[in-house]
């Protein structure tokens, strides 16, 4: 069986009912005045249907996280528009960006607070979101007595907080170990498919890419364009080092470094 179907550059793709989670249409962004500007997204069309788990794949400096500060509402597409269903995403960072001044739990429920969950409430729904991301019991554990896992698992469970069915993540994982990177690729592919989760994941990483992902979409370079996409039919749950995996990470890793050669990167 074939692990993966591609498609053209730029096809969107739509859940059965035609309603995607999040819209992207021929978005474009510069960044500098006239005259003196970077282009730095060209024609950028992406749909992420409701459920669906996409990264996004490119090399340093294609766009990946500027789209998705886009897709987060952080700042305006130079034209083009972008649509996501049920309000606000909710984002996570590469660095945890938890305030080191209040507990796991307060962090949380901050998050819980902005989200307009009443105040008797928070407790309990933040210990909940503690549970889900498997740090039970933490809540009164201080930023700095936490593990670069756990302050991670933290960070994720102030994302869901938001309460938000959209998810963006922004190479949330590069910073830890690989045994510790490897067990939050099964803590988010268990969250996602509990929580029916619309994901949208920047990596560098292609095996990460491939071991998370129902969808790759490799950005080329300068300015960022869809360069391809894989549709990748592997059963989850995927082991990085499994055959699947390592095959399609090869195939979509030549293509990476065509992108590189064709815009003379190093």
């Amino acid at each position: 069986m074939t692990p993966a179907l591609t498609t053209e550059a730029g096809t969107p793709v739509v859940d059965a009912a035609g309603t995607p989670a999040v819209r992207i249409s021929h978005v474009h962004k510069s960044f500098g005045r006239p005259g003196a500007h970077t282009h730095v997204l060209d024609d950028i069309t992406l749909d992420v249907a409701p459920g669906e788990f996409v990264t996004l794949l490119g090399a340093s400096g294609c766009g990946k996280s500027t789209l998705l500060n886009l897709v987060a509402g952080l700042d305006e597409p130079s034209r083009g528009t972008i649509e996501v269903s049920g309000g606000r995403p909710a984002l996570m960072f590469q660095e945890h960006a938890l305030f080191p001044w209040l507990t796991a739990g307060r962090n949380i429920e901050l998050a819980l607070k902005l989200a307009g969950v009443p105040r008797p409430e928070r407790r309990a729904e933040a210990e909940r979101l503690l549970e889900l991301v498997r740090l039970d019991g933490a809540h009164a554990k201080r930023v700095h007595e936490l593990s670069g896992g756990m302050r991670q698992r933290v960070a994720m469970a102030r994302a869901l907080a938001q309460g938000s069915k959209v998810l963006l993540m922004d190479e949330p994982f590069a910073a830890l170990d690989a045994i510790t990177r490897d067990v939050l690729h099964d803590e988010i592919t268990r969250i996602w498919a509990e929580r029916q989760l619309s994901v949208l994941f920047v990596t560098h990483n292609v095996r990460e890419a491939v071991r998370l992902a129902q969808r790759v979409v490799l950005l080329s370079s300068r300015p960022g364009r869809i360069a391809r996409q894989w549709h990748i039919d592997l059963p989850q749950p995927r082991r990085i080092e499994s055959t699947g995996v390592a095959d399609l990470s090869i195939e979509i890793t030549e293509e990476l470094r065509g992108e590189i050669r064709r815009h003379g990167q190093h």
